[in-house]
């Protein structure tokens, strides 16, 4: 995590640095649908894939499953989390979520948000079948991530926007459309229940001011202004946003083991 050169710094952990919150591509609407319709109950075992800056984690912790394991690849994140947000009942561990160590057929729902879109097709699949084997049969996966639109682009503008996303927000994102997605998630052993989407206006003002709230979005605006190096990063962020807004959105899924 770290955000010390905006230049090199990740895209999100650079919003983060400058006060935002709700990094997801739906914004806090959609994450909060997806994870209110996996209807969490006292007796669920639950597990999130990357939990990064902790917001959904809080989001998911408020439903007071039975226990709740953070997996995050970072040693700065799991200390952070386990610090703020450790107890009993909630636990923060360092490991891959391809391979997380944890026992098989011991989680009764899992969440990933914005973090399959951040590897290549190959470790998305990994991912996923990490998910497979960890979950209880009937147990839900939930995944919000960015998507392509419609299903039918080509793969030469699928190729021209994960280049110019990853050259702006300094990750190797890959997005996926709405049905490769939904494949991704059959393939390995799962039955779509649910699918829902979104546009895809992280840095747009209305949405921020939606996802953050007056006050924090104004700190944030300020925050941007005064640190010239961002705000160039981040502008230039937005700007790739726009161009390609036509062609990309948000996708939410919950699906099931089988």
């Amino acid at each position: 995590m770290n955000t010390s050169d905006p230049e090199k710094a990740q895209g999100h952990w650079l919003l983060a640095k400058m006060g935002k919150r709700v990094l997801r591509p739906g914004g806090r609407e959609l994450s909060e649908k997806m994870m209110d319709a996996l209807k969490i109950s006292s007796n669920d075992n639950l597990v999130e894939f990357a939990p990064g800056i902790g917001k959904t984690a809080s989001y998911l912790i408020s439903k007071n499953p039975k226990t709740y394991t953070g997996v995050d690849a970072d040693q700065d994140v799991v200390s952070r989390l386990t610090a703020k947000l450790g107890n009993d009942h909630t636990k923060f561990i360092l490991s891959n979520a391809a391979e997380t160590g944890l026992e098989d057929n011991s989680a009764d729902k899992l969440v990933g948000e914005a973090m399959l879109t951040m590897h290549a097709d190959h470790r998305k699949s990994e991912i996923v079948k990490e998910a497979h084997r960890i979950l209880k049969k009937g147990g839900l996966y939930a995944i919000h991530e960015l998507g392509l639109t419609p299903d039918s682009i080509p793969e030469e503008n699928k190729a021209e926007i994960s280049k110019k996303l990853a050259l702006s927000i300094k990750v190797n994102a890959r997005p996926l459309t709405q049905k490769e997605w939904e494949d991704m998630l059959t393939a390995e052993g799962f039955k779509i229940k649910e699918v829902y989407t979104s546009p895809m206006l992280l840095l747009e003002r209305k949405r921020v001011v939606e996802d953050e709230g007056l006050f924090r979005s104004l700190k944030i605006g300020f925050n941007i202004l005064t640190h010239p190096d961002a705000k160039k990063r981040i502008l230039d962020m937005r700007s790739v946003f726009r161009k390609y807004q036509n062609n990309m959105n948000a996708v939410a899924i919950i699906a099931e083991k089988i």
